[in-house]
């Protein structure tokens, strides 16, 4: 079996005493992909250091998250966006609208979440969406936009089923499953009975949302197992079936990630 971690932050600073050892240890238990999208000027030389370490394992991402979009929002986008043609990227993200921590730069998030989107147009690249409190505003800037054009995951798929329809509406989405669902009284699996499997990707959000039974502690690659555990479960199927098609799935819509099915 060979699995690919849609969404990981292998390069943050909670891994600095033993980022080898946890890209070894992913790698032999069959993972052989980690799709790493930015946070923030602050983390790209970080996320470029493990990218160019592990050049066939790990694959960036670029641009600018919605918690770090405050009143200097075009200066940083500027300067996200200046990276776009220095080298290859394999989508644009971790990019979106969060309205949980604070509603403070509502107007400007959707402006910065917009303009990304419009990359992602341009250079035909997937978004990796983080959407909290905000669903309708992300739907709104999806539409906006223009949905037919677009193409991406909701990345910490945590959803209603309403919010589930709304993203089916989205062909060219799909929806990244993590730790959450494994969570006791987590709702997720249930939610997901409403999608197909072909609609799923598998992520870890490391150092985030470690799956039960590492609840609690910093979550780690290796970990996404446990999920991939679950969504077979889920779904009725084998582990082998589920990492298969996620694995199909994830390169279907990431084409920039050169690996085989």
């Amino acid at each position: 079996m060979r699995l690919i971690d849609t969404h990981c932050h292998l390069y943050s600073e909670e891994f600095d005493a033993d980022r080898d050892e946890l890209a070894r240890q992913a790698m032999e238990s069959g993972i052989d992909t980690l799709l790493l999208p930015n946070v923030d000027l602050d983390t790209v030389d970080r996320m470029h250091d493990l990218a160019d370490r592990y050049p066939d394992f790990g694959y960036p991402m670029m641009g600018l998250h919605p918690t770090s979009v405050d009143s200097d929002y075009a200066v940083r986008l500027r300067q996200i966006e200046s990276y776009l043609g220095k080298r290859p990227y394999c989508g644009i993200g971790e990019i979106g609208i969060d309205l949980y921590w604070d509603t403070t730069f509502r107007d400007e998030q959707r402006i910065v979440f917009e303009e990304q989107l419009r990359w992602s147009v341009d250079l035909d690249l997937p978004v990796a969406i983080h959407t909290r409190e905000a669903y309708p505003e992300v739907l709104n800037s999806i539409y906006k936009v223009g949905a037919d054009r677009l193409k991406g995951v909701f990345h910490s798929f945590t959803g209603t089923l309403g919010e589930l329809a709304e993203v089916e509406r989205l062909t060219n989405f799909k929806i990244g499953i993590n730790g959450v669902v494994t969570f006791k009284n987590s709702k997720l699996a249930e939610t997901l009975r409403g999608t197909s499997i072909h609609k799923i990707l598998l992520e870890t959000d490391a150092p985030y949302l470690s799956p039960v039974p590492f609840r609690g502690r910093r979550n780690e690659p290796v970990y996404i197992w446990e999920t991939a555990r679950k969504v077979a479960d889920t779904f009725a199927l084998t582990l082998e079936e589920t990492v298969r098609i996620t694995r199909g799935n994830a390169l279907d819509l990431f084409k920039n990630v050169n690996k085989s099915i």
